[in-house]
C-alpha cells in the first residue's frame, strides 16, 4: 500500500497558464521558416535542375522520415 504525500499548506498553489507566455516570434519565425524551406523544396522558382521534385515526392519523403520504413 503507498503513503499518500502531502503538500506543505504554506506553499503557493500555481495557477494554470501562470508565467507561461510565448512571445509572438517564437510562433510566428518557425512558420516563416518552414514555409520559405518548403517553397524553396517545390521548387517555386521554375528553375529546372537534374531532377525535378514535385510536391509528392517530398511529401513522400517526410512520411519516410516520420515513419522510419
Amino acid at each position: 500500500m503507498s503513503a499518500r504525500t502531502r503538500t506543505p499548506s504554506n506553499a503557493p498553489a500555481a495557477a494554470v497558464g501562470d508565467g507561461v507566455r510565448l512571445r509572438w516570434w517564437a510562433l510566428v519565425l518557425p512558420v516563416i521558416a518552414f514555409s520559405a524551406l518548403l517553397v524553396l523544396m517545390t521548387g517555386a522558382g521554375q528553375a529546372h535542375a537534374a531532377g525535378d521534385p514535385s510536391p509528392g515526392v517530398f511529401l513522400g519523403w517526410i512520411q519516410l522520415a516520420l515513419t522510419g520504413s
